[in-house]
């Protein structure tokens, strides 16, 4: 069977199984997750063994940080079959109420929440994204399409074999989670834009690159962001203590990840009040500074910071810094060049920190706290599939809400329209 039949196969049947996973009670879809959980227990030396395999043909052809996202060990393992129970104790998604309302004629109409259908998801190195995002789609009531990178081939394989045997064993469809088995970059192309008719959404989880090909190339609607081109304010009215905190956090914390603050905009009356401690505490983390034209008249030392700099997600132990008039002014250099995704106002004056929260565009805006919160645990969703900063749909951590839609059911009793 060549790639195209191979996947239209995988769709018929992601469409079949989603009909019935959409229908279980949260009995059944908890029920499921925990056998999942237990398979994976039983399994784990085989899912570690499966991994080294992925290891030893990666090791010389990737660098430290992807090979330490890739690997597994017990603890990893068992933080995978952790955050399954977790999600066992949310609360269903589907069949929730949304919004009810009784018209004058007498019909009752309610906005239901129910699945998406069929979701694709592409993504790299992490196996744990493998079952984390299985058993989200599950619990939302979806079917799902697993595309994982090369390098985590054997690992996906095992850990998707691992939830299949224990829905077959439940004496379910096990194709309700499905694995495209092949690496083939072809297998990714075809299913962006040849299987609108079996896929309802696709989420694209990786590096910019993977994410850029994915908006550009599929005819299905997307649920991701590009850039993590995030942003914090030091205003006027900040608390210099909190300030070099939350700064220092925001940026040095994980300096790879998509919530990781990538430029800094400070009030200009902060030049000599906050932002020495600032700097000295982002030199001691071993960060590179690249500072305005104002900045670097104050600053000689730092890297004098280009028009670039403001554009760059660097996702590394590097920022730039730019002096701005006031908040609005801070607001104006975030609409223009911010990738909508994570901002923060470090200040105690209530109403600039309103101002900010308010004008602010983004998906995820905060005030006095890290842009390193910007993570579905931490916001109290249980996991994340991913972060989106469209418009449309889901917004900031997508979590089970994220994963369904809704539906209105109206009940009458006769009533025609006059």
């Amino acid at each position: 069977m060549n790639i195209n039949d191979s996947l239209n196969d995988i769709g018929r049947k992601s469409l079949v199984a989603s009909n019935q996973v959409k229908n279980f009670t949260s009995e059944e879809k908890n029920n499921l997750l925990t056998k999942i959980a237990e398979k994976i227990n039983s399994d784990k030396e085989l899912i570690l063994n499966a991994n080294q395999k992925d290891i030893s043909i990666a090791a010389d052809s990737i660098d430290k940080a992807m090979l330490d996202r890739l690997a597994l060990n017990s603890d990893r393992v068992d933080s995978i079959i952790n955050s399954i129970n977790d999600i066992v104790l949310l609360e269903d998604p589907i069949n929730k109420v949304i919004n009810k309302n009784e018209r004058p004629n007498g019909m009752l109409v309610e906005r239901v929440s129910v699945p998406l259908g069929v979701i694709g998801i592409i993504y790299e190195s992490r196996p744990n994204v493998t079952i984390d995002a299985s058993v989200l789609c599950l619990k939302a009531g979806n079917s799902v399409i697993l595309r994982g990178g090369k390098e985590s081939y054997y690992s996906n394989l095992q850990l998707v074999t691992s939830a299949r045997n224990a829905l077959e064993e439940s004496n379910y469809d096990k194709n309700i989670i499905q694995f495209i088995e092949t690496t083939d970059r072809n297998a990714v192309d075809y299913m962006l834009s040849e299987m609108s008719h079996y896929i309802d959404v696709i989420i694209p989880r990786g590096g910019k690159g993977l994410v850029k090909k994915v908006q550009d190339k599929a005819k299905i609607p997307v649920i991701g962001h590009l850039d993590g081109i995030c942003h914090v304010y030091v205003d006027e009215f900040a608390d210099k203590d909190k300030a070099k905190q939350v700064v220092n956090n925001s940026k040095l914390r994980r300096t790879g990840i998509c919530g990781a603050a990538e430029t800094l905009l400070v009030h200009k009356d902060c030049i000599e009040s906050h932002l020495p401690s600032i700097i000295n505490i982002l030199k001691s983390g071993g960060c590179e500074i690249r500072g305005d034209e104002m900045i670097t008249k104050n600053y000689p030392d730092l890297i004098k910071a280009n028009e670039d700099d403001w554009k760059t997600e660097y996702l590394d132990s590097i920022i730039s810094i730019k002096i701005v008039e006031d908040v609005n002014d801070a607001i104006k250099h975030i609409t223009k060049y911010g990738s909508n995704h994570t901002e923060s106002i470090i200040t105690e004056n209530k109403e600039n920190a309103e101002i900010f929260l308010n004008h602010v565009g983004s998906a995820i805006v905060m005030h006095n706290t890290s842009t390193q919160f910007a993570d579905g645990g931490e916001f109290g969703l249980g996991a994340e599939i991913g972060i989106a900063t469209g418009k449309l749909h889901a917004r900031g951590p997508v979590g089970l809400e994220g994963l369904t839609t809704y539906k209105y059911k109206v009940r009458g009793d006769g009533q025609i329209r006059p």
